[in-house]
């Protein structure tokens, strides 16, 4: 049992629910205007991974037979016959319940949300089947995350938690539009809709520089919205300074640094965001 926990959580990349997490623990800390309380915390902690988990999973299923003839992705734990389709559907309901748990626990709003976020996030896994616009539905699944923390900590909408979760929709096309270009053989030869496979590199490279300088504007919309004193600032030239190293990373002749510019690069732009947001709320 603990073999097979570890390949699933290995399947899921568990890992990089850094990518997501910190933004919803923002949305949470300027919702609460400070750290909220504990419990609302641990919920909002659990609802993040049960919803990822549960997601991930779901998308390597739906990928499994592109994954299997893709040399990158053959080694995966599902292609290579290391988890049964029905372990891994399994581990995607069972994940599914825990978010769905954990919703309820925090209030009756969440609750009658979390089959809308779960369509959110599952659907995702097929869009690359019709639209280059796949990208964009990939930041939505991550865009759900400081909605839901927001409304788990107040028990309603409001327009800064919305320009959060766009901020985090363009920063995630951004860089799943890099990860991308590593498979742009294999998506035309599968007929994907990839923005690499159908635009071309350069062009991909260029649209993903764009949406970060997008994503930027909306950072400020957000500090703004959110009363986010001198310390968020700060954090803001920090992330636009990250986002100039990353994509000085990859060219469209030279791919060779993409595990450094979608990894190490956004796990640092996440984590410094919460820091200097998490700063900027209890200082003020």
């Amino acid at each position: 049992m603990l073999r097979t926990l570890r390949i699933l959580l290995e399947m899921i990349k568990f890992e990089h629910t850094l990518f997501a997490l910190p933004f919803a623990l923002m949305s949470a800390m300027v919702a609460a205007r400070g750290v909220p309380p504990g419990w609302k915390l641990f919920w909002i902690l659990v609802a993040m991974v049960g919803a990822r988990s549960s997601a991930m999973a779901f998308n390597r299923l739906a990928d499994l037979e592109y994954d299997r003839r893709n040399p990158r992705t053959a080694g995966r734990a599902l292609p290579a016959g290391l988890l049964t389709a029905a372990q891994a559907w399994a581990f995607t309901l069972a994940t599914a319940g825990v978010f769905v748990v954990a919703a309820g626990m925090l209030n009756h709003l969440a609750l009658a949300l979390s089959p809308v976020a779960l369509g959110i996030v599952w659907g995702y896994s097929y869009t690359k089947r019709f639209t280059t616009w796949t990208h964009v539905f990939l930041g939505l699944s991550l865009g759900v995350a400081p909605v839901g923390a927001w409304i788990g900590v107040l028990g309603r909408f409001d327009v800064a938690p919305l320009v959060l979760a766009a901020a985090v929709m363009l920063w995630t096309a951004g860089f799943d539009i890099i990860y991308a270009c590593q498979d742009v053989e294999v998506d035309r030869a599968e007929g994907l809709f990839s923005l690499p496979a159908r635009r071309g590199i350069g062009t991909a490279l260029a649209a993903s520089a764009l949406l970060h300088a997008a994503m930027m504007g909306l950072l400020v919309w957000f500090g703004a919205l959110a009363g986010l004193g001198a310390i968020y600032w700060a954090g803001l030239a920090v992330v636009a300074g990250a986002f100039v190293y990353e994509h000085s990373l990859v060219k469209p002749h030279d791919l060779g640094r993409v595990n450094a510019a979608f990894f190490t690069t956004n796990g640092f732009v996440s984590l410094a965001l919460l820091c200097f947001t998490a700063a900027a709320v209890l200082i003020s």
